[in-house]
């Protein structure tokens, strides 16, 4: 090493936080630091590896030689192996080589705290650093207003390798190329946010990124750091949000990766039961370690301080929170009170979403989580996990099911449809039809449709027509919006040459109208969490296959009434009850000829008479159009 003096990033203060697992700025000590020592240029290292015995910086300014450039390992028993190598820079690949104490294992491992990595399938770290001028701060300082639990929120789900392709190279649209391509696309669809799917660094392009070995560097596919930033830059600048899945629960066991770090279980839980995914085939984060949860904690705040994300939604909850999720009897042990909860993981969780509010107040964090586990969307001060949103998958199964039936056959399934309203305030939750449900055999949200051509679009209208105007925020996974036919391919791009047919073009034109109508009527969105801002007219027709209700903001003026007929039949004279008399005006139809309906409409206002009906004082008779949602304002 170089024969400067003692150089160090930590004070006594930081390692006393990190050994208590208090430490949620990780990232600006460990890793590699470029800096200037006693005049001389070069390059701070620092890597957690307590079971090592000697640890080797390793690189292309060495000839990858063990021993060349060996770190000191500091005097405070924290296992932080520190030390300055000069006359390097930006640029430099570098891994460390970690002799274990343990019968003296050697392993050859990227930096978990790096900037950015060799493009896969090389697994080297670089040194990097970036000096990005953001240019987001009129959005930055308003950002509270556009993410508030009572603003419209309608996510666009992105897989940025198969979102769209250069056709001519077969290759990834860079970085720069989306900040042109998606954001003027995600702008013009009027969707509010886009969630990408794991852009952090992952060496196996099946995983779509769920198995994360670079934890704090955009994925080298698509550009550099600052290209993404970039990218992330234009979205703010065009007023859409961006949520980024973060994946806490798990890590692959790739060589240069966390597993087995320093010949030691150290980022993972040393017990099989606790530590290892059987189906994912990838290792379990050790929450009761204080050091990993500092990692994984400064690993959050990295992306929402860094790189301005407006939220995180967090993959896999589910599979954290249960010691026995996915595990027979005897892969298990309970906890101390004999439950299947893994108390360290709620203890985690709760301790992530305070850190994340209390330094972000005006972003979401958004939990996959998929049972009955209570109170996740709850703040932690009543005893709930902290979360701002939560997953609604049971809706998700429940309405894409219902939906696959023939019309014919719905009025014995009408509850499919209606049981999400018994719990739908319990959580503030999202209604997700995520990537999750367009693969495995699952089929695409249109081929899920019965009937013909002219009904599967009409279903599939309905079904969006639904999602949007049911308490909640909403999520689409890319394609659904034009009616991909073919299920998601993550090594193609989108058929987006669909667009050249009517319907298509016509599904997309639905969906773009969709979100602007439901950015444009604050009580579709206004009390979305809140039973107050729900009213059933009528759940129980089942013989019509006719449900209808109302939908309320702030301000009773804006509520609208919303009828959906769940068969092709046009009804006429369909009497619905309504709280107040006035009139009803037709302000959205899913059967308009412009979405490629038939046209079957309520062209003038329908005056509301005072014959009681649906236990309502007042009544109006409608006209349904086939297989239909069609939404009314209140004209006093």
């Amino acid at each position: 090493m170089a024969h400067v003096k003692p150089y160090s990033l930590f004070t006594d203060f930081d390692i006393n936080l990190f050994k208590a697992g208090k430490h949620y700025r990780l990232y600006e000590k460990f890793g590699s630091h470029i800096t200037t020592i006693d005049g001389i240029d070069g390059v701070y290292f620092a890597v957690w590896a307590p079971s090592a015995k000697q640890v080797s910086v390793v690189g292309d300014f060495n000839f990858w030689t063990e021993g060349e450039h060996l770190l000191n390992v500091r005097w405070d028993s924290s296992g932080i192996w520190e030390g300055f190598i000069p006359l390097i820079g930006k640029g430099n690949i570098y891994k460390y080589k970690i002799e274990s104490n343990n019968d003296g294992i050697k392993t050859e491992k990227a930096d978990p705290y790096a900037r950015r990595y060799e493009h896969p399938p090389k697994t080297a770290s670089i040194v990097w650093d970036d000096t990005y001028k953001w240019k987001d701060s009129k959005w930055m300082k308003k950002r509270k207003v556009y993410n508030a639990i009572d603003a419209p929120y309608s996510v666009y789900e992105v897989h940025l390798g198969s979102w769209k392709k250069q056709i001519e190279e077969n290759r990834f649209l860079s970085y720069y190329e989306l900040a042109n391509d998606l954001v003027n696309y995600v702008k013009d669809m009027n969707f509010t946010h886009v969630e990408l799917m794991p852009i952090m660094e992952h060496p196996y392009d099946p995983s779509w990124g769920y198995q994360i070995t670079g934890y704090f560097a955009p994925t080298s596919r698509f550009g550099y750091p600052e290209e993404f930033k970039y990218l992330v830059d234009k979205l703010h600048q065009n007023d859409i949000g961006i949520i980024l899945d973060w994946v806490p629960s798990h890590f692959p066991e790739d060589a240069h990766g966390l597993g087995f770090f320093d010949g030691s279980h150290l980022y993972e839980h040393p017990d099989r039961k606790k530590g290892y995914h059987q189906d994912w085939k990838s290792l379990i984060f050790n929450y009761e370690r204080n050091e990993v949860r500092s990692f994984l904690i400064s690993n959050a705040i990295f992306w929402l301080e860094q790189y301005h994300a407006d939220g995180l939604r967090v993959d896999a909850v589910a599979s954290m929170l249960f010691l026995d999720y996915s595990r027979e009897d005897g892969e298990w042990e309970p906890n101390i009170y004999g439950g299947r909860e893994n108390l360290a993981v709620i203890s985690f969780l709760k301790e992530l979403n305070q850190e994340v509010y209390a330094s972000f107040p005006d972003v979401q964090t958004i939990a996959e989580e998929s049972t009955a586990f209570p109170m996740v969307s709850k703040p932690t001060f009543v005893g709930g996990l902290g979360f701002g949103m939560k997953w609604m998958m049971g809706w998700m199964h429940d309405t894409l099911e219902y939906f696959a039936k023939d019309p014919v056959y719905r009025k014995y399934h009408q509850n499919d449809i209606t049981f999400s309203l018994a719990y739908a305030f319990t959580e503030n939750f999202m209604l997700p039809l995520s990537h999750d449900e367009v693969v495995y055999g699952k089929n695409s949200i249109l081929g899920r449709m019965p009937g013909d051509e002219w009904q599967r679009f009409a279903n599939l209208r309905l079904l969006y027509g639904c999602m949007f105007t049911h308490p909640g925020t909403k999520l689409l996974f890319m394609g659904g919006e034009f009616g991909q036919y073919n299920e998601w391919n993550f090594q193609e791009s989108l058929d987006w040459n669909l667009l050249e047919f009517e319907p298509h073009k016509n599904i997309q034109n639905y969906y773009k109208e969709l979100n602007a109508l439901y950015k444009t009527t604050p009580a579709l969105y206004e009390k979305g969490f809140s039973n107050e801002g729900f009213e059933w007219i009528s759940f129980d027709d089942h013989e019509n296959c006719v449900i209808s209700y109302i939908r309320k903001g702030y301000n009773t003026t804006d509520d609208v009434v919303v009828v959906c007929n769940l068969t092709p039949t046009i009804r006429e004279n369909y009497r619905i009850g309504v709280p107040i008399k006035g009139k009803l005006k037709e302000i959205f139809n899913s059967d308009s000829k412009t979405f490629g309906g038939s046209g079957v409409s309520n062209k003038k206002q329908i005056t509301i008479k005072k014959t009681p009906w649906n236990g309502k004082t007042f009544s109006a008779e409608i006209t349904l159009a086939p297989l239909a949602i069609i939404v009314f304002q209140f004209k006093p």
